[in-house]
C-alpha cells in the first residue's frame, strides 16, 4: 500500500522526538516513587535475584502480580544492564515506542492517508498521559499498546475477502498478551469492539472466516502456561503490594474527564471528528465504505473502553487504552483540515489562544509571586502535607501551597513560554491558512510543556519517593541493621527497591488473609519488638513522617530528612553519611 510506504517517512522524525522526550533524560530522573512505581521495580528485583519467573516477591512476601508481563520485561532489563531506576523504565518506554510506531502504520490503513499516522503517533507521542506512565511502572500502557494492535491485525483482516491465517494469529496474540497485561479485560475489550463492529455492519460471518480455532490455540499457548503454573503454586499470596494507587476508585467523572485531559489540546481536533455528520452515510450498514468504517471502529473503542471504567478499579492512568481511539480520530480530522482548511481550526485556534494566555498568565503569577527557594532548600516545610490520606496519584498535589511555587518557578517560566509561543504561533498559521506549521506549533508547545512537568516533578519528588533517604543511610548501613517503615511497605517502598533489602513494616494490611501473608513473611514488625531493638546494641533506622514519629524508650538522632520524611536512628553516623 502506497500510503504505508508513504509514512515510513515519518518515521525518523517522531524516534527522534521520542529519544527527546522518552529515552534520554527522562529514564534517569527523578527516582522511583513511592508506591506502586517502586513496589513493581521490587518486585521486578527480587524475581532477577531469585530466578522465580511465576511469583515474585515484595520485601521477602509472595504476591500475585496483576500485570506478570510487565515484571517479567523489567526483571529481564535488571538482568541484561543493572539494578537502577533507568534499567527499571526503558521496557516500558520501548513499549511506548511501539505504541507510536503502530499507531502511524494503523492511522495511515484507516485513512489510507499516511499524514493522518503521522499525526496520529505525534498526539500520542505529545500526550501528557502517556509521557507520565511511561515513565512510573505501571501496566496501562502496555495494556494500550495490546488493544491498539489488536485493532490493528482486526482492521488488517477485513481489507481482504478471505481473511488471513496471519491477521488472526496476531489478533490472539495482542489478546492473549493483553491478558498477561491487565488481566481477562485483555481479551474481553477488544472481542467486545470486534462483535459489536462485524454487528453493526452485518459481517458476523467474518468470524467464522477468520481462523477462530488457531486464534483460540495461540491464545491458549500463550496465556494459559502462566495460570496453569500460579494455581499450583504457594496459595499463601496477597494483591497488597500491586493494588491501585491509594487502593480507592476514582469518580468515574473524573476518570473520563482525564481521558480527554490526557490529550489535551488535541482532544478538540477529536470533538469535531465525532461532531463531524458523515456525508453519504449508506442505509444499510454492511455498505459502509471504509472512510464510515473506521470510524465506527473507533467510536466502539472508545465506548468500550469508556465503559468497562464504570465496573473495574478505577485510577487516572486506567482511562489510557482508549486514547489511541481519540488520537486516530482527531488524526483523521487533522488530515482532512490539512487539504481543506476550514473555519473550525480557526476558532480552535482562538480558543487555544485565550486558553494558552490564561495558563501562562497564572504560572507568571506563581513564578513571580512566590517566596524565593534556595536551590537545595527542604520542600517539606512548604508544603501542606496530608500523609496516608492521597487516594489517587494526583492526591499529593494538594499538599501544594503558594509558598512551595518558589521552587517550581523554573518550570512555571518554561511552561510560560511554551504556551505563548505555542498558542501565538498556531493562531498566526492558522489564519494563514498553513494547518500543517500551525499544528507543528502545538506539538513543540507540548513538549516543551511535558519537559517542564518533568522538572517540576523532580523537584517535587522527595515528598512521594524515599530514595533520597536510602541514599543518604546507604553508606552507614551494615547487613545486620534493621530499617523499620513506620507505616505501610508502599508508604517508603522506594526505601527497599534502592537499599536493596528486606525491611521491616509497623503496619500491616488490615485485609486478614494479607495479614496471614504478612506473618508468614516475617516483615511485621511489633511496637514492642521495635522498643527492644531501639534499646538494643544493633542499629535500628526507623523512616516515618516527621509528624507522626512512634514513641521510642531511648535517644534518637536524626539522620536525614527531607520532604516531610525523616529518618531516626538509636545510634548517632559514624561519618559515613553526608547530607
Amino acid at each position: 500500500m502506497n500510503s504505508i510506504r508513504t509514512a515510513k517517512r515519518f518515521l525518523f522524525p517522531l524516534i527522534g522526538l521520542w529519544i527527546l522526550l522518552y529515552g534520554s533524560f527522562s529514564l534517569l530522573a527523578p527516582p522511583l516513587l513511592d508506591g506502586p512505581d517502586s513496589v513493581r521495580a521490587e518486585a521486578a528485583r527480587e524475581m532477577a535475584i531469585h530466578n522465580d519467573w511465576v511469583l515474585p516477591t515484595v520485601n521477602g512476601q509472595r504476591v500475585l502480580p496483576t500485570s506478570p508481563l510487565l515484571l517479567w520485561t523489567t526483571a529481564a532489563s535488571f538482568r541484561i544492564f543493572t539494578v537502577t531506576d533507568w534499567a527499571a523504565r526503558l521496557p516500558i518506554a520501548f513499549y511506548a515506542l511501539a505504541l507510536f510506531i503502530l499507531a502511524l502504520a494503523l492511522g495511515a490503513r484507516l485513512f489510507l492517508n499516511p499524514v493522518a499516522g503521522f499525526y496520529a503517533a505525534l498526539i500520542l507521542l505529545t500526550s501528557a498521559g502517556i509521557f507520565l506512565f511511561s515513565h512510573l511502572i505501571f501496566p496501562q500502557i502496555l495494556s494500550t499498546l495490546w488493544i491498539t494492535l489488536a485493532m490493528y491485525f482486526f482492521w488488517r483482516s477485513l481489507r481482504h475477502k478471505h481473511a488471513s491465517l496471519g491477521t488472526a494469529i496476531g489478533f490472539a496474540v495482542a489478546c492473549a498478551l493483553g491478558v498477561l497485561s491487565r488481566g481477562p479485560q485483555g481479551v474481553v475489550i477488544p472481542i467486545l469492539i470486534v462483535v459489536l463492529f462485524l454487528a453493526i455492519t452485518r459481517n458476523l460471518p467474518h468470524l467464522l472466516r477468520w481462523h477462530p480455532v488457531e486464534g483460540v490455540i495461540v491464545f491458549l499457548l500463550i496465556a494459559l502456561p502462566w495460570h496453569v503454573a500460579v494455581r499450583g503454586a504457594d496459595r499463601l499470596l496477597t494483591r497488597y503490594f500491586m493494588a491501585s494507587p491509594g487502593h480507592h476508585n476514582a469518580p468515574l467523572l473524573l476518570v473520563w474527564a482525564f481521558l480527554l485531559l490526557w490529550i489535551m489540546p488535541w482532544c478538540f481536533f477529536s470533538v469535531a471528528a465525532l461532531a463531524r455528520r458523515p456525508e453519504h452515510m449508506p442505509v444499510y450498514s454492511k455498505q459502509m465504505d471504509p472512510s464510515h468504517q473506521a470510524r465506527l471502529l473507533l467510536v466502539l473503542w472508545l465506548i468500550v473502553e469508556a465503559a468497562f471504567a464504570a465496573f473495574t478499579p478505577r485510577h487516572e492512568p486506567s482511562i489510557l487504552p482508549a486514547l489511541p481511539a481519540l488520537a486516530l480520530l482527531a488524526a483523521g480530522w487533522m488530515a482532512v483540515d490539512e487539504l481543506a482548511p476550514g473555519r473550525v481550526g480557526k476558532a480552535f485556534a482562538w480558543v487555544f489562544l485565550v486558553g494558552g494566555l490564561c495558563g501562562a498568565a497564572a504560572a507568571l503569577y506563581f513564578a513571580v509571586s512566590a517566596p524565593f527557594a534556595p536551590s537545595g532548600t527542604d520542600l517539606g516545610p512548604l508544603l501542606n502535607l496530608h500523609p496516608g490520606q492521597h487516594h489517587l496519584f494526583f492526591g499529593a498535589l494538594d499538599d501544594l501551597t503558594c509558598a512551595s511555587m518558589g521552587a517550581f518557578r523554573v518550570p512555571l517560566l518554561i511552561a510560560a513560554a511554551a504556551l505563548l509561543a505555542g498558542t501565538i504561533g498556531n493562531l498566526i498559521f492558522r489564519l494563514a491558512t498553513k494547518a500543517r506549521m500551525a499544528n507543528c506549533f502545538l506539538a513543540g508547545m507540548m513538549v516543551v510543556l511535558l519537559i517542564a512537568a518533568h522538572i517540576a516533578l523532580n523537584t517535587f519528588s522527595p515528598a512521594i519517593s524515599s530514595a533520597v533517604l536510602a541514599q543518604a543511610i546507604s553508606p552507614e548501613i551494615q547487613s545486620r541493621d534493621v530499617v523499620v517503615i513506620n507505616g505501610h511497605f508502599v508508604d517508603a517502598s522506594a526505601l527497599g527497591f534502592y537499599l536493596q533489602r528486606t525491611v521491616k513494616v509497623l503496619r500491616p494490611p488490615q485485609n486478614k488473609r494479607d495479614l496471614a501473608a504478612f506473618n508468614a513473611s516475617g516483615t511485621w514488625e511489633e511496637p514492642s519488638a521495635l522498643a527492644a531493638q531501639w534499646s538494643g546494641a544493633g542499629r535500628v533506622f526507623l523512616w516515618t513522617t516527621t509528624d507522626s514519629a512512634p514513641p521510642l524508650p531511648g535517644p534518637s538522632y536524626l539522620i536525614a530528612r527531607t520532604g516531610g520524611r525523616e529518618i531516626l536512628s538509636n545510634q548517632p553516623n559514624a561519618g559515613g553519611a553526608s547530607f
